[in-house]
């Protein structure tokens, strides 16, 4: 059966991370970036302690220095994939091979996305709306059919951007993305979730293409 994998990201709490679990999300995301939900490494590596090694956990920086991220990741403990939401360079990325790298693009037009083809070495593209206010959890959408565009590259993707549970739906069935990435989407207030909304978000996310497809039979 298809189905979407989903990442909950910018978790500040242990509740939220452990209603994320509960629910089903494949991915959960702590920021380590200037945001709203922003995290110390300390606090993470405690909830990270009380997760089940089957929910993989991503770091996410911005425009870091590279002994910030792996002061950050050796604090941490475990860490499965890096995600990198600024202006790193492939070389950047390319410093933290031994980890499963996740790169992010804020899409505004095609331009956007024909930047993907000097990353061929990441594991994973993240594709998130546009703002001139932030770097990712703004909530802003973008174009879907550009994210078809983007899998010219072979690149697995994320998708992120003002997703919530009532669309996540229709862009799972019409992308077929390997995973759906939601922050804002979900949340009461900045770094607070809504446990209702993670898990119809959820829900949505891997019910809908099996759904959708048993109605055409």
């Amino acid at each position: 059966m298809l189905e979407a994998k989903v990442k909950i990201c910018g978790i500040t709490n242990l509740e939220d991370a452990l209603c994320a679990q509960k629910c089903g999300a494949d991915f959960i995301g702590f920021v380590f970036a200037k945001s709203p939900r922003v995290i110390k490494p300390s606090a993470a590596a405690r909830i990270i302690k009380r997760l089940s090694s089957k929910v993989k956990i991503v770091a996410l920086f911005s425009d870091q220095a590279e002994k910030d991220v792996l002061r950050a990741i050796a604090e941490l403990g475990r860490i499965d994939m890096l995600q990198f939401h600024g202006g790193e360079t492939p070389r950047f990325c390319s410093l933290f091979a031994s980890k499963r790298i996740i790169k992010a693009f804020r899409v505004k037009d095609e331009s956007s996305i024909n930047a993907i083809s000097g990353y061929a070495g990441v594991d994973f593209v993240l594709l998130d709306g546009h703002s001139d206010k932030a770097r990712g959890g703004a909530g802003k959408g973008f174009d879907p059919a550009l994210a078809l565009k983007a899998k010219r590259f072979n690149i697995p993707l994320f998708i992120a951007g003002g997703i919530n549970p009532q669309n996540v739906s229709g862009i799972v069935d019409l992308v077929r993305p390997f995973c759906v990435d939601v922050s804002s989407g979900v949340e009461r207030s900045p770094g607070k979730k809504d446990h209702n909304l993670i898990r119809l978000f959820i829900q949505n996310a891997k019910c809908c293409i099996s759904r959708r497809g048993n109605e055409r039979r």
